[in-house]
């Protein structure tokens, strides 16, 4: 009999079968899509896969826009979604394969939604109630080998139903309160614009919201610093931030002209420890402050690096190393990379290994570390997250560094001015962590007590106080998982989904007027739909659900009737926020589709969709007066406030699924558009003469010489056979 492995995704498919086979590997297409057949020790598998989610959350029977809606069930996504009509052919070939099998495997990422994923497979298409876990942190040979030889009897059921739970609870706040919000403006105005709230997403926009009012609210305070500028170095009055102008006007009168003594010189070592191993967040932070790589782009990378095997499983809440990974097999691999090779034979010299761990924990997965398989073809993001982790993992083993602070304390008639420096005395892990290692380092002159300084001047600063800082795309998930708010894997698309929703805008997230009202109304109407607390204790419930202490209805009945109750309040007070939400609707989507002045009337431009052609250009709005109209490619437009170098006409980000976005000049005449298409246009005239040229000059097949047999494992394809494929005759 065979065995069937389900991974979660094609390329985790290949890569096990690539993995587990010990000759060739035979590759079959079933309405084009691919699964394996392989014999591993005299035994036939088969590798197939999910492509993510295969089943679904729907309302069980469709009853328009309308709320609450609590009935709702697994359904194929297919059915869900006019846009998944691709996952189909994948949970048909699961069902084909899954009946004539000994045993099922479940290779799904070991976490919440790889359980919930593999779940509703294996109870919907495979009609069983439990197979055998593949259990592994990293998709190397030897893991995947031994995950399939030792695995767990039974998948983790209480995993799967904290998922469960989550995905009923994101539903039951996705669709409920994006409904009510959406129709609250339908009924107001009739201006059908889709607005979404959610159980996480609510309380992220309240949380960006308080500290965008906090900074439009702010009130600059004037201040006061005073500064000594000496030949031999500069220092600070003690007091720092003085608020009362007479007084330091005072103080700098009094210092004016005065000798300057040290008074007392304090040296002090310490020894700074080395940085954990990444857990998500950590890496996501450390690759926006290096790189200004987003928290979303960093994740993704991190998916790609694990599927081929260079680093572990990236989504894990701890950082921690277990014993158990093999540290110095892992640091040997990594010495024949020529970049860490020293570093590694540094590392290797040393008595013993012991990573400097911190205290956060993950059941699933251990930190992020490097694998030691070396990478291949990398681009510019990859190789530098790779690169991160590599040098943070070797960093941790290494010694603590030694940083020396200098503290100068100088008398000038009186007044004490301070001077502070700091250097690094041994590098220790800075050594490791190379050019992440930041530290300022300030070097003071060797002073003595009762040293007179040639003082050049006492300089009077005015400054302002400045308000709170706005929140980058990094340090928000920070912000958002010190609250307890989502999850490691989920936070970055949270905040993805507050700037598609126009909320929030910005490298430097700023608030809409939209985002704003919207908490506002919701604050006013019904609170608690907003509050981080409920979220937090959801949050909460589920992680007992994987203790076994709580169970997912009693749960989800708590959820349902705190909603029926918070909409009762909604749907009473709803032609009043309807209302309210409008004009902060329009006032944004004016604002999003705004491009720039009319170069033919000086009108406004703006984003405009047809329907007729179904695409997006830009138009005057004084149409009809003005017919001025630039065409746009195809992709998402979005406004942005850079203008064209070469012609000084407004720049649209168009933005592609699966491509980079780029600046796209509307002018049909700009210098750098009309090269460029040029360039288009002789590169492929160049390629067709190449094409002609070399089907000229092909050899005929008869007198080819046999192809040389390839090393190693093969991957075949095979189409399906005429059996299963043959149609009925009508």
């Amino acid at each position: 009999m065979t065995d069937l492995i389900i991974a979660e995704k094609p390329s985790a498919a290949l890569k096990i079968a690539t993995s587990l086979a010990d000759s060739k590997v035979e590759k079959h297409l079933y309405k084009k899509v691919a699964y394996y057949e392989i014999s591993h020790s005299n035994k036939k598998l088969i590798v197939a896969c999910a492509v993510g989610h295969l089943y679904n959350l729907a309302e069980k029977e469709k009853k328009g826009w309308t709320y609450p809606v609590f009935d709702i069930e697994w359904k194929p996504s297919y059915d869900t979604n006019k846009t998944s009509g691709y996952t189909r052919p994948y949970l048909e070939l699961i069902q084909k394969l899954s009946k004539d099998v000994k045993e099922i495997y479940n290779a799904c990422d070991f976490d919440v939604e790889g359980e919930t994923i593999f779940k509703n497979i294996l109870n919907f298409s495979c009609k069983k109630k439990d197979a055998k876990r593949m259990k592994f942190s990293t998709t190397t040979k030897e893991d995947l080998t031994n995950a399939y030889e030792h695995p767990l009897p039974h998948i983790d059921l209480k995993l799967a139903e904290a998922g469960e739970t989550r995905h009923f609870l994101d539903h039951y706040w996705g669709i409920n309160l994006s409904r009510a919000l959406t129709l609250s403006v339908k009924s107001a105005t009739g201006m059908f614009k889709i607005l979404s709230s959610g159980r996480v997403q609510g309380p992220a926009l309240k949380m960006l919201a308080e500290r965008e009012i906090q900074i439009k609210n702010f009130k600059p305070v004037p201040f006061w610093q005073i500064e000594l500028l000496a030949k031999e170095l500069n220092a600070w009055h003690e007091e720092d931030k003085i608020f009362e102008k007479p007084k330091a006007e005072g103080i700098a009168k009094n210092a004016s002209g005065k000798k300057a003594y040290v008074s007392s010189v304090e040296k002090e070592r310490f020894k700074q420890e080395p940085p954990h191993p990444f857990d998500l967040t950590a890496l996501q932070l450390e690759a926006y402050r290096q790189f200004g790589i987003s928290p979303k782009e960093t994740l993704a990378t991190c998916q790609d690096l694990y599927i081929n095997s260079y680093i572990s499983y990236p989504r894990t809440s701890s950082n921690q190393l277990p014993e158990s990974i093999g540290y110095k097999k892992i640091i040997e691999k990594l010495s024949h990379q020529s970049e860490y090779a020293q570093l590694c034979k540094k590392l290797l010299k040393q008595a013993s290994l012991k990573p400097n761990n911190g205290k956060k924990t993950d059941p699933a997965h251990p930190a992020i570390y490097a694998t030691g398989e070396v990478p291949k073809g990398l681009e510019s993001s990859g190789k530098k997250i790779y690169d991160l982790i590599v040098r943070r993992i070797l960093s941790t083993f290494a010694e603590p560094a030694e940083r020396e602070s200098v503290f100068v304390e100088i008398d000038v008639n009186g007044e004490k001015f301070n001077a502070k420096g700091a250097t690094t005395v041994y590098k220790g892990w800075h050594e490791f962590y190379g050019p992440y290692a930041k530290f300022e380092e300030i070097e003071l002159p060797k002073l003595e007590n009762g040293q007179e300084l040639h003082v050049n001047e006492i300089k009077l600063h005015e400054k302002e106080t400045a308000p709170p800082k706005r929140y980058t795309p990094a340090s928000v998930i920070k912000a958002l998982e010190t609250r307890g708010l989502g999850t490691k894997a989920t936070r970055a698309e949270i905040v993805d989904t507050l700037f598609q929703r126009n909320y929030v805008k910005g490298t430097s997230i700023e608030v809409t007027d939209l985002g704003l009202k919207t908490v506002e109304t919701l604050k006013k109407y019904c609170h608690e739909i907003l509050d981080d607390k409920l979220t937090k204790d959801f949050e909460e419930d589920m992680e007992e659900i994987r203790e076994g202490k709580n169970n997912e209805e009693k749960i989800l009945a708590n959820a349902r009737a705190f909603l029926t109750k918070s909409l009762e309040k909604f749907k009473a007070n709803e032609k009043n926020i309807g209302e309210e939400l409008s004009v902060a609707t329009k006032e944004t989507m004016d604002k999003e589709n705004h491009v720039g002045k009319c170069d033919k009337c000086g009108g406004e431009l703006s984003i405009r969709y047809s329907k007729r052609f179904n695409s997006r250009f830009v138009a005057c709005k004084s149409y009809p007066d003005c017919k001025n109209t630039f065409s746009l490619p195809f992709g998402l437009p979005k406004v942005t406030d850079k203008l064209c170098p070469e012609c000084n006409y407004p720049l649209v980000l168009i933005i592609r699924a699966g491509k980079r976005p780029f600046d796209y000049c509307i002018n049909k005449q700009c210098p750098k558009k009309l090269e460029w298409v040029k360039q288009q246009q002789e590169l492929k005239a160049k390629n067709e003469a190449a094409k002609n040229t070399e089907t000229l000059s092909t050899v005929p097949s008869s007198v080819t010489r046999k192809a040389k047999k390839p090393e190693g494992k093969v991957l075949k394809e095979t189409k399906p056979s005429k059996k299963t494929t043959k149609r009925k005759k009508s």
